[in-house]
């Protein structure tokens, strides 16, 4: 691989990885989420991240880094690591397909979303959304197809112009907006301190309540932290990609898990004090998002400018995910056909992402698709990423590509840790979701 193809600095590679992961579901899956488990939920949080992160995003970062290529091309090499004559060729090329079609359909369903948080952008901008119901202005586009057309293809635009050069601009867009995102988040955080019963907001969220010491809670917390992370077996391998051999997967992966978690407590120090604050019913999903906070951005002095800064900040989040997304399935395309070009790829993807996503825009239909992705593709994805890395990967492979650059060498442990505890909790989520239909 060569060097333009390469972060230029570790700086850049987090804020990469960290615009990877960060977006809807910390926005409103970890506040929603938060308000109902209180402490229990956020302990409980805060043990899996560290887990995932330190033995399944580094063990993604590590395979994408040694393959120097995406998940077509890592699962190849992963598979045929311990084979030298390849005689499982047809399963180690063509097993990485449902992992990257996880990213394919999770990016077709997350422009609608991100399209709508470009149209409460503009509407903040004229300030429709400030003198509006919320609940009726939600649903005057949500209910209806092809409502948000031209914000969708707005969306799939800067995302394929920020993809055009590969690691480059990806870095530098990436150095722009996941500031941007938690400094827009601090400032409406801060300010919502300030309003009369903030702090019994703060006091309901981190409540000790026992009757949430539950399996319920635990497996809220569990399936939160493993997407949250992005570790689905395709994401976060491109990623690794990009990384010079010189830097410390292991650092990159807790730092990376570091400001996800503090993106999801600042989303939450906004959500869920307000909640308490306006006299709001509890809510999840889009609602927290269109119908709670433009009713909270309406009742405060100055609602329009933090309105403008607050979805300004989503959809930094939300276009820095899609890039992800796009750049995972553009370097496969490019590994598996090499006459395929940089930019005949990614229009491909920009193409066949708007095309299907502009016939979902109506929620009704959104809706059922993400349920299709988070409960069948995703889970089935991720274990396979995991038994991937830890079963067919040899050892000394996978522990030499993460202590490369590392301060802090791993082991045995580190290796034990990946096959007995990430690989069958992996496994677990996917028999949540494909048997009891659960959705993360």
């Amino acid at each position: 691989m060569n060097k333009e193809k390469k972060f230029s600095s570790r700086l850049g590679f987090i804020l990469t990885a960290v615009g990877s992961a960060v977006g809807m579901a910390n926005v409103w899956g970890f506040p929603y989420k938060f308000q109902e488990g209180g402490i229990f939920f956020l302990l409980f949080y805060l043990v899996f991240v560290a887990l995932f992160a330190y033995v399944g995003l580094s063990s993604e970062f590590a395979i994408g880094r040694r393959a120097e290529t995406g998940t077509l091309g890592s699962y190849e090499y992963a598979l045929n690591s311990k084979n030298n004559k390849k005689e499982h060729s047809f399963i180690s090329k063509n097993i990485g397909f449902l992992p990257l079609l996880g990213s394919l359909f999770i990016a077709i369903g997350y422009a609608v979303i991100v399209s709508y948080v470009l149209k409460a952008l503009v509407d903040s901008f004229t300030g429709e959304l400030l003198v509006v119901n919320s609940k009726k202005w939600f649903e005057s586009f949500s209910n209806k197809d092809y409502s948000v057309v031209i914000y969708h293809f707005i969306i799939i635009l800067v995302t394929l112009l920020t993809c055009l050069k590969g690691a480059n601009t990806i870095e530098k867009s990436n150095k722009i907006m996941m500031p941007a995102f938690f400094i827009l988040f601090l400032i409406i955080a801060i300010f919502i301190l300030t309003l009369p019963n903030a702090l019994e907001g703060y006091k309901y969220m981190f409540r000790l309540d026992f009757d949430k010491l539950s399996l319920k809670t635990i497996e809220n917390a569990m399936g939160q932290a493993f997407f949250s992370l992005s570790v689905t077996g395709s994401g976060m391998i491109v990623c690794g990609s990009y990384l010079d051999k010189n830097e410390d997967i292991l650092s990159a992966a807790k730092s990376t898990a570091f400001f996800d978690t503090l993106a999801a407590l600042l989303s939450s120090c906004v959500i869920v004090p307000s909640i308490l604050v306006f006299g709001l019913s509890q809510a999840g999903g889009p609602g927290l998002l269109f119908e709670v906070l433009p009713t909270i951005l309406q009742n405060i002095k100055g609602g329009r400018i933090f309105a403008i800064i607050l979805y300004t900040a989503v959809v930094f989040a939300g276009i820095s995910s899609l890039q992800n997304m796009f750049e995972v399935i553009a370097e496969s395309l490019m590994h598996r056909y090499n006459k395929i070009k940089r930019i005949t790829a990614l229009t491909i993807i920009g193409l066949v992402t708007f095309l299907i996503g502009v016939n979902m825009e109506a929620i009704s239909k959104w809706g059922p698709w993400m349920d299709l992705v988070s409960i069948y593709i995703i889970p089935i994805g991720a274990s396979i990423g995991a038994i991937s890395w830890f079963y067919f990967w040899k050892k000394d492979e996978i522990l030499e590509e993460v202590n490369s650059g590392a301060k802090k060498k791993a082991g045995e442990g580190w290796h034990k840790l990946g096959k007995y505890v990430y690989v069958p909790i992996a496994i677990v989520l996917s028999i949540l979701a494909l048997v009891f239909k659960v959705t993360f």
